[in-house]
């Protein structure tokens, strides 16, 4: 059965940089990301709050949904969406077989394949196998494993389920063709090699059914595409995302309103109270140090996958 109908509460293609405004536009669903993210011991991006309050707000009704979160890692979005009842399959270059007991004792979660998941009973002996941490943490970790393989099988689960998959976005050979509602990516596609991210964006649209919604996060830039080490990312001008995103001449933009948008998100004390821990132990991220100074901002794609078969009005057109 088609769901396709019921999502995507936005119409027509477009390229949206992410305003402040989000923040009270859509307070309770960013609220609902804080408090999931807080209750699994998940830190946001620093512009995250936005990112999800954009993509978020475009999803209706996910119910029997089929998603794949692009690039997932173990954030919040994959299970913001579970918890709504969503079918995700949550696609990583990161191995997440050794998954913490936090997420499988609220989540049903499965590995698309063997290796993408170790059942939770082989933690016990993972968490005791030599590492640089203490023989106490490790036996600690392993005592929390234990309580975890008891607890699963009784414990209520969300109403969705991921599935979890380690591989490459440029090459997904696991995934059919045409057979996700809805793709999402937060903050990802851009730490691809520049030159990679159109067959990326390809190889997502490849397994998204007819008709089908993208709602992707990236890192806009005004002049020129351009590297950002801290987080090794790149920033992209709107003339390179219509290319690579393959967008029509007709797909609404806000980049005239590039520089105003900047001086709101750079000026925004909210998103400067909200900087995560992780910024001030690290120079490799958006925001080194914790060193409140923006050098990029976030914008939005989103596309519709069309085909001879979509018809206006089915799709939320």
């Amino acid at each position: 059965m088609s769901h396709l109908h019921e999502v995507g509460l936005k119409t027509g293609d477009c390229l949206e940089i992410l305003s402040v405004d989000l923040l009270e536009e859509q307070a309770e669903i960013v609220e609902s990301f804080r408090e999931l993210a807080s209750r699994l011991g998940i830190q946001l991006g620093w512009h995250y709050d936005l990112d999800l309050a954009w993509v978020g707000s475009q999803l209706g009704d996910l119910s029997g949904v089929r998603i794949l979160d692009a690039g997932a890692g173990t954030g919040v979005l994959q299970w913001w969406m579970a918890d709504r009842g969503a079918e995700v399959v949550s696609v990583d270059r990161l191995d997440r077989a050794d998954l913490s007991g936090r997420f499988r004792l609220a989540y049903r979660i499965r590995g698309l394949r063997p290796d993408d998941l170790l059942p939770t009973w082989k933690l016990i002996p993972y968490r005791l196998s030599p590492t640089d941490r203490s023989l106490a943490a490790r036996i600690r970790a392993a005592l929390r494993a234990a309580a975890t393989t008891l607890l699963e099988p009784i414990r209520p689960k969300a109403p969705g389920r991921v599935t979890l998959h380690r591989g490459d976005l440029d090459i997904l050979p696991h995934l059919e063709d045409a057979t996700f509602d809805v793709i999402v990516s937060i903050s990802a596609l851009e730490h691809n090699e520049v030159e990679n991210i159109p067959g990326v964006v390809a190889e997502l649209e490849r397994v998204l059914k007819p008709g089908g919604l993208l709602l992707v996060t990236m890192s806009a830039a005004r002049d020129d595409d351009w590297f950002h080490e801290p987080s090794a990312s790149w920033c992209l001008t709107e003339d390179s995302l219509h290319r690579i995103f393959a967008l029509s001449p007709e797909s609404r933009s806000n980049f005239s309103e590039y520089d105003s948008l900047f001086e709101e998100i750079r000026a925004s004390k909210t998103l400067q109270q909200r900087l995560a821990p992780m910024f001030y132990q690290s120079e490799s991220s958006g925001m080194p140090r914790g060193i409140w100074d923006p050098q990029y901002q976030p914008v939005g794609v989103r596309k519709r996958i069309e085909s001879i078969h979509s018809k206006p009005g089915i799709y939320g057109r």
